[in-house]
């Protein structure tokens, strides 16, 4: 008949055991969202982030550029409107862009304005932030050049990343070899290829978005998900704050009370003994 101690201590070990290692950590009844601007010829904007049942106060972000994506909000599931006006414009100006996202408990979203000024659009993405197995990284492409419209990424031995990569699309996200390496960016109108740089950890997720720059293809990878540090987010009022809990250290203070429970069981037995 096991001790109370024992009982404890098999219990501990089992919820500890029982912690999800290809889970990111989720604030309960919340979603993710963050925003983007990835329309090349589209001059600065302000996002509006709004709440269709007033879950939160608006959120007003002046000045997104080309480029900029923000970190995951953590916003309470329900209803929300995005809405892009022209930097500087006010509140009463018809917005430029409007969309309504649904965000559910426990996903997460990137919304971001994409294609030419011409035909901008906003689109949602929905981002898959499970986490890779131990001894892989996951990562997608988000293209967002018009310098190169189609394109390929692959990493330097050849190994495929994405193929023929249309301008305003993303692809599904692939589980690659972690590791620093030089990505090999490839338009497919034969152009010479462009190297990247960019260091992918075991258990994480990625983003890596293609931009246009000044003198030909410029890239920037964002992480989405990290094993140690749950989704990197930002405070929901001011745009900025820190990541969720991590469900780690939940795990290493039950392995804790687990370990002290056995020696303490240990410790008896040889008094007896």
């Amino acid at each position: 008949m096991l001790s109370r101690a024992s009982r404890l201590a098999v219990v501990a070990l089992l919820i500890a055991g029982a912690v999800p290692a290809a889970q990111p950590a989720y604030a309960a009844g919340r979603g993710y969202v963050r925003l983007a601007h990835l329309s090349p010829d589209t001059p600065a904007v302000d996002v509006y982030l709004s709440s269709q049942t007033g879950a939160i106060s608006e959120q007003v972000f002046p000045g997104v550029g080309y480029g900029v994506m923000s970190a995951y909000l953590a916003l309470p599931a329900g209803g929300y409107t995005v809405s892009m006006r022209a930097s500087g414009a006010p509140k009463s100006a018809p917005p430029v862009l409007t969309t309504q996202v649904s965000v559910a408990a426990g996903e997460a979203y990137t919304i971001a304005g994409v294609g030419r000024y011409a035909d901008l659009g906003l689109r949602v993405l929905t981002d898959d932030l499970s986490l890779p197995a131990n001894g892989q990284a996951k990562v997608r492409v988000i293209q967002a050049s018009v310098q190169a419209p189609v394109l390929g990424v692959a990493l330097p031995d050849g190994t495929s990343v994405a193929e023929n990569v249309a301008f305003a699309t993303a692809t599904a996200y692939q589980l690659v070899k972690p590791g620093d390496w030089r990505l090999v960016i490839s338009p497919a109108d034969g152009r010479a290829p462009t190297g990247v740089d960019c260091s992918l950890q075991p258990g994480n997720v990625y983003s890596l978005l293609i931009l246009d720059g000044p003198k030909g293809l410029r890239s920037e990878l964002r992480t989405d998900a990290t094993r140690s540090g749950g989704v990197p987010t930002g405070g929901v009022e001011t745009g900025a704050g820190g990541a969720a809990p991590p469900l780690w250290p939940m795990a290493g203070a039950l392995l804790l009370v687990a370990m002290g429970a056995l020696w303490g069981l240990r410790r008896r037995a040889a008094q007896v003994w």
